[in-house]
């Protein structure tokens, strides 16, 4: 697969901006996590970048990410993707048995949450945004009360990464992305 293939896949199926930068931010934290462990770059950030194509059109735990997965088999990507992408909901209880399937759990909320801490910063710039910023943030469970943080520890336990460690994987690849992810400052 090419990513160009999964680019115009998620440009098919998403019309919401928020939820493309989302899937953008995804992906660049699974390539930091590829480079880190050795991995496969591409594939990992293929897996990034379209394990949310889907969640627009069929936002339901009945829906989401088995009619992406239909898709992706329709389409004959390969199953080690399409599985990948089933495992990153811990609803679906497809097993997160491989380094790959592991980091697309551990990185997928915490992208949301990164991002809610550089919306709410006066700059809305990412490169403004550090581990102790996000750390501050993560105390206030009022603060993006949405965000499952018990699997963002899960996540990052599963990896064998300390928390902290992993918070500061994961920003550094959306700091190297901020204009695409639409964070890279108010002005």
């Amino acid at each position: 697969m090419r990513r160009e293939e999964a680019w115009q896949l998620v440009n098919e199926h998403t019309h919401n901006q928020n939820l493309v930068r989302h899937m953008l931010a995804v992906e660049a934290a699974m390539r930091a996590y590829a480079r880190h462990f050795g991995e496969d770059e591409e594939l990992w950030g293929i897996v990034g970048l379209v394990h949310d194509f889907d969640y627009e059109q069929h936002p339901t735990a009945e829906e989401h990410p088995y009619v992406g997965a239909a898709i992706l088999r329709q389409r004959g990507w390969p199953e080690e993707i399409v599985n990948a992408v089933l495992s990153h909901g811990s609803y679906t209880q497809v097993p997160r048995d491989t380094p790959l399937k592991k980091a697309l759990f551990a990185v997928d909320e915490l992208t949301g949450l990164i991002t809610a801490v550089a919306l709410v910063r006066p700059s809305k710039d990412i490169r403004d945004v550090t581990v102790k910023s996000v750390r501050n943030k993560w105390k206030d469970k009022a603060f993006a009360a949405a965000v499952n943080r018990q699997e963002i520890e899960e996540g990052a336990a599963e990896l064998g990464v300390e928390l902290w460690e992993h918070v500061g994987i994961v920003l550094e690849a959306m700091k190297g992305i901020a204009e695409e992810l639409g964070l890279a400052g108010a002005g």
